[in-house]
C-alpha cells in the first residue's frame, strides 16, 4: 500500500520542477539579452536533469505523476506574454523569473517543514536538492535586475 504522504510529496517536487520548465519554455522566446538567455537556459538544464531523476525514481517506486493541468499551463503562458508585452527588458524578465522561483522555494519549504508523515526520505532529499537549486538560481538572477 502506497503512503499517500509519499505520493503527495513526490508529486509536489515533480510539479514544482515541471512548472519551472514550463515557465522557462514560455519566457525564453521573449528574451533578447544573450547573458540572461544563457542563464535561463542553464537553469532549464538543471531543472530538467533533476526532473529526469525524479521521474525515474517515481517510475521505480510505482508513483504516478500528476501532470500540470491545461488551464494552469494556459494561465502561465498568457501571464508571461502579458508581463513581457509592455516590458521585455532584462530586469523585468529577471523579476518574473525570481518571483516564480521564490514561489517554488516557498512551496518546497512548506513540504520539507511538514514532512513528518513522509516515510520515503529520498523524496525529502529531492525536495531539498530542488530547493537548493532554486535558491542558487534566485541569487544568480538578481544580477539582471
Amino acid at each position: 500500500m502506497l503512503n499517500d504522504s509519499n505520493l503527495d510529496a513526490i508529486n509536489e517536487v515533480y510539479k514544482n520542477a515541471s512548472v519551472a520548465l514550463l515557465s522557462i519554455s514560455n519566457v525564453v522566446p521573449e528574451i533578447t539579452d544573450v547573458e540572461l538567455k544563457k542563464e535561463i537556459l542553464d537553469e532549464y538544464d538543471g531543472y530538467e536533469k533533476l526532473l529526469g531523476e525524479v521521474t525515474k525514481y517515481m517510475a521505480e517506486k510505482g508513483y504516478e505523476a500528476k501532470e500540470v493541468g491545461m488551464m494552469k499551463k494556459f494561465m502561465m503562458k498568457s501571464g508571461i506574454k502579458m508581463n513581457t508585452a509592455m516590458d521585455d527588458s532584462e530586469s523585468n524578465i529577471a523579476q518574473i523569473m525570481i518571483k516564480g522561483t521564490v514561489m517554488g522555494i516557498t512551496e518546497l519549504c512548506e513540504l520539507i517543514n511538514n514532512s513528518e508523515t513522509v516515510t520515503d526520505k529520498k523524496i525529502i532529499e529531492y525536495a531539498e536538492r530542488l530547493k537548493s537549486l532554486e535558491e542558487t538560481y534566485e541569487e544568480r538572477l538578481k544580477k539582471f535586475l
